[in-house]
């Protein structure tokens, strides 16, 4: 005997009935069922209408961890290590942007346990129709910490099988992409043609990022007290991974950031009173914009003020912005041919058995790594007498 057909709890109720006895609506063409009682029903369909329309199946399981609910948790807990300095603003953003996409995918109810080496692998496939082979492998190693976290701390009572298809892409196809996007590398002419036509702070920096390896968080977190300007010299680590460097400095490179220190704002912060840099707006050149919902979005000046260098110089090219100077400095100290010397100044980790046992490094073997990247710069025939300094700029 079928049940009457009840009345709907009031006009707009999105569910109708069926006469099989149950609430209903059709989907993408697909009539869907959500049960008897109405109020449950309609929970049921809020629950899984997201999914239903964009044509997942909703799996998720009662009492089992979501997507949502983990990544809340993992971002939550790298938001903490964002604000005590041990992560930086751009790689949390990475990680939240990764976890939006993941939840886009799957659907934001979609149950941990429930995901297969199938929804991998079709997640794997849309990536790799969008991002390089650089940018799928982050992405996959993302997804991959989300979920071993999900497991470490006991969220999931056993890992995540991803599956052999849900790998980063090879070496060769690396290779490859890397290949493809041409060198990053600046010839000593256009090098020169940076240094002349920047701002006096950006000319400082291109100078740290040619004489010294230094990359954009390395100029903008630099502090006066790093430098011997009588000396010459620069001791201070990657902010990176905390490895000390020391790198002598060129007459060119001191004279430019003694002219940015003198020309440079009053920073906002009081923290930032003894950096050698500070935009026009009184705040860091690559600093973290906080957002009331998304965290802290990472905010490169440098890259975009080098960018525009690049770009009014007619330089501009794939793969080539500020951090390409530090490629660059690492091209020609190689011709040097003293590696240890040159690891010491880029602040690389040495990894050899006779790192162990060297207790110092000789100044004169970074002063000749030093004089050798300013000659290529600066051949007899081109070498200036006197830096001219351009005007402030912000």
């Amino acid at each position: 005997m079928k049940k009457p057909k009840p009345d709907k709890p009031y006009p707009d109720f999105p569910l109708s009935w069926h006469p099989a006895g149950t609430w209903c609506k059709k989907i993408k063409g697909k009539l869907c069922y959500f049960g008897a009682d109405a109020d449950a029903a309609l929970r049921k369909y809020l629950d899984e209408r997201d999914d239903r329309q964009a044509g997942r199946t909703p799996r998720r399981k009662a009492g089992e961890l979501t997507l949502r609910e983990l990544a809340n948790a993992f971002l939550t807990s790298k938001a903490l290590k964002r604000d005590a300095g041990e992560l930086s603003p751009a790689t949390w953003r990475d990680y939240y942007d990764t976890c939006g996409e993941l939840l886009a995918f799957f659907g934001k109810d979609r149950s941990v346990l429930d995901l297969a080496t199938d929804d991998f692998e079709k997640l794997r496939a849309k990536w790799a129709k969008t991002q390089g082979p650089h940018a799928l492998a982050t992405s996959v190693q993302k997804v991959r910490t989300l979920c071993k976290y999900a497991y470490d701390t006991s969220m999931i009572e056993r890992p995540i099988r991803f599956g052999p298809a849900f790998c980063k892409p090879s070496r060769k196809s690396m290779r490859q992409a890397r290949h493809a996007a041409g060198p990053r590398m600046i010839e000593a002419a256009d090098v020169r043609r940076l240094i002349d036509a920047a701002s006096t702070p950006l000319r400082a920096m291109i100078l740290l990022g040619i004489n010294c390896g230094f990359g954009q968080t390395d100029c903008a977190t630099l502090p006066q007290s790093a430098i011997d300007f009588v000396g010459g010299w620069v001791d201070f680590p990657r902010p990176k991974t905390a490895i000390m460097r020391r790198c002598p400095l060129w007459p060119e490179t001191a004279l430019s950031v003694q002219a940015a220190i003198a020309a440079r704002p009053t920073p906002n912060d009081v923290a930032d009173a003894g950096l050698c840099f500070i935009t026009k707006y009184g705040k860091r050149w690559v600093r973290a914009h906080v957002h009331p919902i998304k965290g802290a979005t990472a905010v490169d000046s440098i890259n975009l003020e080098f960018n525009k260098l690049l770009v009014a110089l007619e330089l501009k090219r794939p793969g080539v912005a500020f951090y390409a100077l530090r490629h660059v400095h690492r091209t020609i100290t190689d011709a040097a041919r003293d590696p240890v010397a040159a690891n010491h100044v880029m602040g690389h980790v040495d990894a050899s058995m006779g790192a162990q046992y060297r207790e110092r490094l000789d100044d004169s073997r970074l002063q000749a790594v030093a004089d050798f990247v300013r000659a290529w710069l600066w051949p007899e025939a081109v070498a200036p007498t006197v830096l001219p300094l351009a005007g402030a700029a912000g």
